[in-house]
């Protein structure tokens, strides 16, 4: 069967990366960190059009160019054959083929958030290996099956295992300033796309290898000896992509560590975070978590988020403020909730803050506040970080309407609560 080229009247478009040399500034991220499927960024003949390099490039030297329709090959979806264009990615064969593709996690369809194979949110079972689709080329003959087996195990790439001095948004603040407060790892893949992101080399990262959850719950387990903490934390990119592979290591996590001191931290941008899947992660053995709140108003979501598409922004927005809720009012006693905030003033005003900091005094003054002082990273270098006065300031004034255990990242080291 031949699929058609054509979606809702408009002919479907097919593109190649190029690196525009005169960006580029050679400082090697998309061969560190771009699982390219064309055998190497800049390799334009062998392109997928995937755009993993092109999310990733720090100085934007990576370009798009439209090409022509390519020759047809043959491939098996879910046992029957189609003819799709040769070289593009799995994950763009099905979307030709009528499946629904989505940035938020439905009943139906292939959840693909971070488009960099990562997460390995979109893994399908391909010529019988668990692949990213995302990142993945169509090749003659190739076997797909969207329909995964239960006792498939699922897959994440992780990396940068350390020993944390601060921790994150969800580390109790009686706890910073000592040499290790947790043990941390870092989850590949995002759904965000930040211009200041401040961790833009995971986020980005599709290379390395993919961790089955008892595999990367050793390791944690390992890293907990190692640094002489009870705490351990994962962290990102964003942890809460994939979910039945966090869960899964929530559960193993706490197989290996069944001593009463031992907490297991979730740091999040809670985007994803549904009453659900909050359930699940408490049931699994969460016992903190730091959802960030990036914006009162969905203006400013989008302005710090890079989400352009003002549907998924309002869902994302509403499902992150939703999740901050139901964690205090349905799990303030059982699971430590901090609160993150961003702060720049070329991303979000002080005014805000402080509706934020009234909209969190609301449900609960109590709860732990830690606000980020945003600094110049990734493509949005023009901004300055905020100065140790601009975050004092910030400090009072949540301090100021109630709120009672405020931390104030700075330049300088934290201030408060």
């Amino acid at each position: 069967m031949k699929i058609s080229l054509m979606q809702g009247g408009e002919k479907i478009r097919f593109f190649s990366a190029t690196k525009n040399p005169e960006k580029c500034l050679n400082c090697g991220a998309c061969d560190e960190i771009v699982a390219c499927p064309g055998g190497g960024v800049g390799n334009t003949s062998e392109c997928a059009g995937c755009g993993a390099c092109y999310l990733a490039c720090p100085n934007e030297a990576i370009e798009l160019f439209e090409v022509q329709k390519r020759s047809e090959i043959r491939i098996c979806v879910d046992g029957e054959h189609f003819y799709v264009p040769k070289g593009i990615t799995v994950l763009k064969a099905l979307e030709l083929l009528g499946y629904e593709i989505s940035k938020f996690p439905e009943k139906e369809g292939i959840f693909a958030p971070c488009n960099s194979g990562g997460c390995y949110s979109c893994a399908l079972e391909i010529d019988g290996i668990l692949k990213p689709s995302c990142i993945t080329k169509v090749k003659e003959d190739m076997k797909i099956s969207t329909e995964l087996p239960e006792n498939l195990v699922p897959r994440r790439i992780v990396h940068g295992w350390m020993g944390h001095p601060v921790g994150g948004v969800g580390t109790p603040w009686w706890l910073k300033g000592k040499y290790y407060v947790e043990a941390a790892v870092f989850a590949c893949g995002c759904n965000l796309r930040c211009p200041q992101c401040q961790n833009w080399t995971t986020t980005y990262c599709g290379k390395g290898e993919a961790l089955d959850p008892r595999k990367a719950a050793i390791l944690m387990t390992l890293a907990r000896k190692r640094y002489g903490v009870d705490r351990m934390a994962i962290s990102g990119g964003e942890s809460t992509l994939n979910r039945r592979w966090l869960v899964n290591y929530i559960k193993e996590l706490k197989s290996l560590n069944r001593d009463e001191k031992a907490r297991f931290h979730v740091d999040t941008n809670a985007t994803l975070l549904t009453e659900d899947y909050i359930d699940e992660l408490v049931e699994a053995g969460v016992t903190d978590i730091g959802p960030d709140l990036k914006g009162f108003r969905v203006e400013t979501f989008m302005k710090i988020t890079g989400i352009s598409e003002r549907e998924l922004a309002e869902k994302y927005h509403r499902t992150s403020w939703n999740a901050f809720k139901y964690l205090v009012e349905n799990y303030g006693d059982k699971v430590f909730v901090g609160v993150g905030i961003p702060y720049n003033q070329d991303l979000i005003s002080v005014e805000e803050v402080l509706k934020i900091g009234e909209e969190i005094c609301k449900v609960d003054p109590e709860i732990q506040v830690c606000v980020l002082d945003y600094r110049p990273e990734f493509r949005n270098r023009k901004i300055s970080r905020p100065s140790f006065q601009e975050m004092k300031k910030i400090w009072d004034a949540l301090k100021s309407i109630g709120l009672k255990f405020v931390i104030c990242q700075t330049v300088h080291g934290y201030i408060g609560p």
